[in-house]
């Protein structure tokens, strides 16, 4: 397995993110989107190429934006499988930030990812570098989620008054909706008729409405995790440690139930366990990612706490579309940000909004 260098220590900030940085941020990020997300491959290799051609990028924390600065949130939406094949054009994405400044009056001067979970972690750092804006060291969910809703500034009541969608073709939509349920609606219905995926920017932000209304230290986390990972003769125990996660079962994959509906992936993953956890039988209930973990009918972990498959021995995320019978995995689950544990942030993201019928009960996280 292929190390990267040494990671920052902790309480050490990370200020610039580097071309040697990436292939962490890409393990860190698919880990952090609890089986969803998308794949970060193709992410990657653009990023590490963008980063080489302008440099590296400015990562700032909340505390350092200033009166003058202007946040946005800028990522990808639709089908992940069609972004592998169908690349943004080079254009795109000059596009997109002119046509948000134009609503906007002022120039953007910080990125933000919508989600740090799988690719939409990643492509910011180069759409960045190639626009020549820093990166705020924060996301909107702590992981990914599949429902524009499921949003960090939504539950704090920050507004959204606009969104920009872009296509490969130059297409250009301002979406202004009432809420963010619409939102989902309108851009899925765009995204379809774009091939089935485009970039979008929205949620403008100053450093007075970004502070307490994001999710923050998110990318040098995911770069930390993953670091930890990659430089790990242990590499489960490492991301377990590095996350502050239990590891709730090792052992193999002995059913799978897959299924697409609506656009979502959706099903539940059996895992029976092995060497100590021999005996031990846990289930997975899936729809996109990984939302609750079950054992002898009662509820260990569920959403919107986090719950991850990684493969056993390489500790690298397994996304839902690539679990297999017989897959030798362990299952990681750690605590949420505080923000999806408030009534509002439940509302939104809690088993509920997934349809389960149960009440949430907080994970505590590593056993002390």
């Amino acid at each position: 397995m292929a190390k990267t260098s040494p990671p920052a220590q902790v309480g050490e900030r990370i200020t610039e993110i580097t071309p040697d940085d990436i292939a962490a941020l890409g393990v860190g990020t698919a880990i952090f989107g609890t089986g969803g997300g998308g794949e970060v491959y193709s992410a990657q290799t653009m990023v590490e190429r963008e980063l080489r051609e302008h440099g590296p990028v400015r990562l700032v924390s909340v505390d350092d934006l200033g009166p003058d600065d202007v946040v946005i949130l800028m990522s990808g939406i639709g089908a992940p499988t069609v972004g592998i094949e169908m690349l943004s054009s080079k254009g795109q994405i000059h596009a997109l930030l002119e046509e948000a400044e134009r609503l906007i009056g002022r120039p953007v001067t910080t990125l933000m990812a919508a989600e740090i979970g799988g690719s939409n972690g990643v492509r910011p750092i180069g759409w960045a570098a190639r626009l020549g804006l820093q990166v705020l060291d924060a996301d909107g969910m702590g992981r990914a989620f599949p429902d524009a809703s499921m949003m960090a500034m939504n539950v704090a009541g920050v507004h959204c008054d606009w969104a920009v969608q872009s296509d490969v073709v130059g297409n250009i939509t301002v979406m202004k909706t009432v809420d963010l349920h619409w939102l989902e609606r309108h851009a899925r219905a765009l995204t379809v008729a774009s091939g089935s995926i485009c970039i979008g920017a929205h949620y403008p932000m100053t450093a007075d409405t970004v502070r307490g209304a994001v999710i923050e230290g998110t990318v040098s986390a995911a770069i930390r995790v993953g670091h930890a990972l990659l430089n790990a003769s242990d590499p489960v125990s490492a991301v377990a440690a590095e996350l502050d996660a239990r590891v709730l079962l090792s052992g193999k994959i002995t059913d799978l139930d897959r299924r697409t509906v609506g656009g979502f992936v959706r099903g539940s993953v059996t895992i029976t366990g092995t060497g100590d956890d021999r005996g031990r039988l846990q289930r997975l209930e899936l729809q996109n990612e990984n939302l609750l973990v079950l054992e002898d009918g009662e509820v260990l972990v569920s959403v919107p706490d986090l719950i991850t498959i990684i493969d056993a021995e390489t500790g690298h995320a397994i996304t839902t579309e690539m679990l297999r019978f017989g897959q030798r995995v362990s299952v990681l689950a750690w605590p949420c940000d505080p923000i999806w544990r408030t009534p509002r942030g439940l509302e939104l993201a809690g088993p509920a909004a997934f349809g389960y019928d149960l009440p949430y009960t907080p994970f505590e996280g590593a056993a002390r």
